[in-house]
């Protein structure tokens, strides 16, 4: 008893840690390692955990489509956190935590689960193998496993309440290094983080509820992340959006929201060919055109903006950018809402889909 008590305390302190991962990102971390320019990104290395920095996360999303032509979405994400500077990796008394989300957004619904886990006891982590020859991410039996030392290809298997799902993943294009080399500013007064992506992902894969099977085809994208500060103590959430657009091209775009609204912008725009071009908030022109109630909980409700204009200056483009469903609100410890959706040109043709992150919103 006295060891399911201690680990349920565990648990919950590792909850209340991750509720608290935003002030986190705020929090200078002095004591830290911290992201400094002129850094060289390294791979395999990078695809590795960094325990050394405060926060960290492998963040997979994916557009697909079922044999109806009908669109699906699906989330994985592996959450890392450091409770303090002095590294402790192993048994119970390690310094790491870790969360893990995962969401599906179907024709009937959105749906989403969420996990922790203790660092130094087995139960999550994330590895680069050399004698096995693999990368793993995992917590419990949730797995990101590649047949080698790089990210991709591999094998995801996670599943969401009865949903049981198996993906396959395939590169089609080279990592993109976002900011400069990888170096992303998030304000005018320093904070930055270490940021790459895989936007050229080919996903397949099925669904499994009970005798029933999907067969899932199509585009995902993986961010990576980590910093010791990524917000500073004006900004109280971000607005970030992942394009796969008709014509080839990818199109990555955040704004970290500051108290007297002089938004912080940024993105990467990448061609057809992999050439990326680094936006910056004098080449985004990004901003809300309806926000909508959506439900939070059984008797609360949160005022959101779900329809925006995005534009980009240089290239002289515009899209529109909507909600499949209005209803991906993820009601985990960091609530935030999370989602597939459809864009359109100025003329209101369809011209690709993607996905929208917001947090932060009270």
């Amino acid at each position: 008893m006295r060891v399911l008590i201690s680990v349920l305390f565990a648990l919950a302190a590792i909850a209340a840690q991750a509720q608290d991962m935003l002030g986190d990102l705020r929090d200078q971390g002095l004591d830290f390692a911290q992201v400094t320019p002129g850094q060289s990104l390294q791979f395999p290395r990078d695809h590795g955990a960094h325990p050394d920095y405060r926060v960290e996360w492998w963040y997979l999303t994916a557009n697909l489509e079922d044999a109806e032509g009908r669109h699906w979405g699906l989330q994985w994400t592996l959450f890392r956190q450091a409770l303090s500077p002095r590294q402790v990796q192993a048994g119970w008394h390690s310094n790491q935590v870790w969360m893990a989300h995962a969401a599906i957004t179907t024709p009937e619904g959105h749906f989403y689960e969420q996990r922790f886990a203790r660092g130094g006891i087995g139960q999550a982590g994330v590895s680069r193998a050399a004698g096995e020859g693999h990368f793993s991410a995992w917590m419990d039996d949730w797995e990101w496993r590649s047949n080698a030392a790089a990210l991709l290809p591999a094998k995801l298997k996670f599943s969401v309440g009865e949903r049981e799902i198996i993906l396959l993943l395939e590169s089609t294009g080279e990592l993109v290094a976002n900011g400069i080399d990888g170096y992303s500013q998030k304000s005018a007064q320093g904070q930055a983080s270490y940021y790459y992506s895989q936007p050229h992902i080919r996903v397949r894969g099925f669904v499994n509820q009970g005798l029933e099977k999907t067969y899932l085809s199509g585009k995902g994208w993986l961010d990576r992340e980590w910093s010791s500060q990524a917000l500073a103590e004006n900004q109280q959430g971000w607005d970030w959006f992942s394009l796969h657009l008709d014509d080839g091209h990818k199109l990555m775009v955040y704004q970290l929201r500051h108290d007297d609204g002089q938004h912080w912008l940024s993105g990467s725009w990448i061609n057809p060919l992999g050439t990326t071009q680094l936006l910056d908030r004098d080449s985004i022109d990004l901003s809300t055109t309806q926000s909508r109630k959506i439900k939070i909980g059984d008797r609360r409700t949160r005022e959101l903006p779900l329809e925006w204009k995005l534009s980009l200056v240089e290239q002289k483009r515009s899209w529109r950018i909507r909600p499949l469903y209005d209803q991906q609100w993820m009601a985990t410890r960091i609530p935030y809402w999370e989602g597939v959706v459809l864009i359109e040109d100025e003329q209101g043709i369809p011209s690709g889909v993607g996905y929208m992150e917001l947090t932060g919103y009270q």
